[in-house]
């Protein structure tokens, strides 16, 4: 199951339909996992609270995901929260040159995988995640997020 909750209205502002976008690519890199997610488009100051609060950096960031414990008796079992931040969101994909809609469709396949136990904290497991991101991301036809417009 997947939840999807948009607090920022800039969001909606900016991609139709941005709860479907959003949906799709959770659900697509799950794949055949299973498990609940919600995932919350808010703003800048409300990621860079949290951010703070359990990463103890005072700056907001694009997305944070936040594993749920494991909860006895539940089906399927939550995996956990994802939340996205317009302003980040929007600055990069401008600098990036990628439209919205596809920086946010590869930032919540992050997410999801960071919920799947995922991570990218050294070399070898940054190809391995970035690997599955871009097959994932394939899928969903949307290019490879680590070339830049310009490279060759």
């Amino acid at each position: 199951m997947i939840e999807v909750e948009v607090e920022a209205e800039d969001w909606t502002d900016a991609i139709d339909d941005v709860e479907a976008v959003v949906e799709r690519a959770a659900v697509a890199a799950l794949g055949t996992q299973g498990g609940g997610i919600v995932i919350l488009l808010t703003d800048d100051e409300t990621v860079r609270d949290l951010n703070d609060r359990f990463r103890a950096k005072d700056r907001p960031t694009n997305v944070l995901s936040f594993p749920a414990a494991e909860m006895p008796g539940a089906d399927p079992q939550p995996l956990g929260d994802i939340v996205l931040a317009y302003g980040v969101c929007a600055a990069e994909a401008e600098e990036q040159s990628k439209t919205l809609r596809n920086h946010l469709t590869h930032l919540v396949v992050h997410g999801v995988l960071h919920l799947l136990g995922r991570d990218h904290e050294d070399d070898t497991e940054a190809e391995a995640m970035e690997g599955e991101e871009r097959t994932v991301l394939a899928s969903l036809g949307v290019s490879d997020p680590y070339t830049l417009p310009n490279d060759s």
